[in-house]
């Protein structure tokens, strides 16, 4: 109840609101899966690489991924390339 107008909340609308608000933030893969902090992910396309003689293949799995805000929203260390920055939307939930 608001204290200066009397305005009363429904509690369970509140916490559906805060619940869709937080699902429609969150991070989700090529399949639409709901990705969090130190998930495996599997790479879906080949995806070539600035500077390096070969492009990332389909098929790699990428452990203990870390998620960030921006464009590239996954870093990760991938074996044999090193610290990357992906985009959720070529990976899917190992």
């Amino acid at each position: 109840m608001c204290a200066e107008c009397g305005q009363e909340w429904d509690p369970v609308q509140v916490a559906a609101e805060a619940a869709a608000a937080s699902e429609a933030n969150a991070i989700k893969d090529a399949n639409g899966n709901i990705l969090k902090d130190g998930d495996d992910v599997v790479m879906v396309k080949d995806l070539p690489v600035k500077g390096a003689p070969k492009a990332l293949k389909a098929g790699t799995k990428v452990k203990n991924i870390k998620l960030t805000d921006g464009d590239h929203n996954i870093d990760c260390r991938i074996e044999g390339f090193g610290a990357m920055a992906l985009k959720s939307i070529y990976v899917r939930k190992a």
